[in-house]
């Protein structure tokens, strides 16, 4: 006798209206989003950002900032050194059994720029944060933020990713890679795809430009980091993609064991891929914390938002297709330029390996070899969104 199956959650919800449940709490201003929440003593931090997409840093002078109203403090990237502060560890590279494996120029190893709290040589795009104000206020924070006198050297810079390794001398985001490339990596088999096109009756070539785009959620980040000094244990509010993997990175930042961290995150006001990874707030909040004693809150601005969330897209892609008589995919060749900016976040690079593994297991009797280049140019930071 067969027993009657029971209905799944396929059954109850395809074609059905869903009552929502968070929808009353939402609509009637119970939502608990990260600037939502507010501890005793707690004060603000507002960032002294660049204003150039290139350039060394320097000298950064605090002493006006530090006698105005309010301030409790001015960090830079000196103190976080000082501090042995480690750089933030994004993990970009492929890394699972299915991914199509990355190299460097000539097979070599693929060059990751280092992602400090708070940079101390060169500033490396236009809103990269370069100091930090704490005061009592918000608005006492952002008027001396304004106060701190940053002096720059203003270097050469390239925005766009052809340009970045055009013929002739290009400047250098970072000296390890002096040519700009930091992935040059080919797949497939190059004798039977040019076999291929040499028979085709037909080819078809074209470029396209994905233009760079950043995900504009509607709550721009915002964290609040408290340090309890009789436990020795550290809480981040912050509205993440993924708590625990910001607990992790955060540990290894802060010089801490990850069971020192608590991350919470409540609601979420629109990720898209932007707030999976650590952002230099979060380990910046905590940190000072840590050493003024009292919780620390940070939100971004739109355009703060604008400038540096993590970032994606702005692929140079050019592709070609050999049909025969009869409109058969023969072979495919495709060239691809994608911008990494000055850090890779999470999936930059590895997204990279999961476009070609998924042409691949789609290929059928086409041939198709592909060229990977991942070149750096003077834009904040790529994170997700490799189409």
């Amino acid at each position: 006798m067969t027993r009657p199956s029971k209905p799944g959650i396929a059954d109850e919800a395809i074609g059905r209206p869903l009552r929502r449940k968070e929808d009353p709490r939402l609509l009637t201003g119970a939502g608990q989003f990260t600037d939502d929440f507010n501890l005793a003593l707690q004060a603000h931090a507002a960032m002294v950002r660049s204003p150039h997409p290139h350039a060394r840093i320097l000298q950064v002078d605090a002493a006006r900032a530090r006698t105005m109203a309010g301030v409790l403090d001015v960090y830079s990237g000196a103190d976080c050194t000082a501090d042995r502060l480690q750089p933030i560890p994004h993990h970009p590279l492929p890394s699972t059994r299915d991914d199509m494996m990355l190299t460097g120029p000539k097979g070599g190893k693929i060059f990751e720029g280092p992602h400090p709290l708070l940079p101390v040589d060169k500033a490396r795009h236009v809103g990269e944060a370069v100091a930090m104000v704490v005061a009592e206020t918000r608005e006492q924070a952002a008027d001396a933020a304004e106060a701190v006198d940053v002096e720059y050297e203003v270097l050469p810079c390239t925005v766009h990713s052809e340009d970045a390794i055009a013929s002739g001398p290009a400047p250098p985001v970072w000296e390890e890679a002096p040519d700009n490339v930091l992935v040059d990596t080919s797949f497939g088999d190059h004798e039977a795809t040019e076999r291929a096109f040499a028979s085709a009756a037909r080819t078809v070539k074209m470029k396209f430009h994905v233009g760079r785009c950043t995900a504009v959620a509607i709550e721009p980040r915002a964290a609040l980091g408290a340090y309890d000094s009789g436990t020795g244990r550290y809480t981040l509010r912050a509205g993440t993609g993924g708590a625990v993997r910001i607990k992790r990175d955060l540990a290894v930042v802060l010089g801490i064991e990850p069971s020192a961290l608590r991350v919470i995150s409540r609601d979420v006001g629109g990720n898209f891929g932007s707030k999976n990874r650590v952002y230099v707030e979060y380990g910046l909040v905590l940190w000072a914390s840590r050493k003024l004693r009292r919780p620390i809150k940070f939100t971004a601005t739109r355009s703060e938002a604008f400038l540096s969330d993590y970032q994606g897209r702005d692929l140079v892609t050019e592709v070609e297709l050999a049909l025969s008589s009869v409109g058969k995919f023969l072979a495919l060749r495709a060239s691809n330029l994608s911008n990494g900016a000055l850090h890779f976040a999470f999936a930059s690079v590895e997204r990279i390996g999961a476009r070609y593994r998924h042409l691949r297991y789609s290929r059928r009797n086409a041939e198709e070899p592909r060229r990977v280049h991942h070149d750096c140019a003077d834009q904040p930071v790529s994170q997700l969104w490799a189409p």
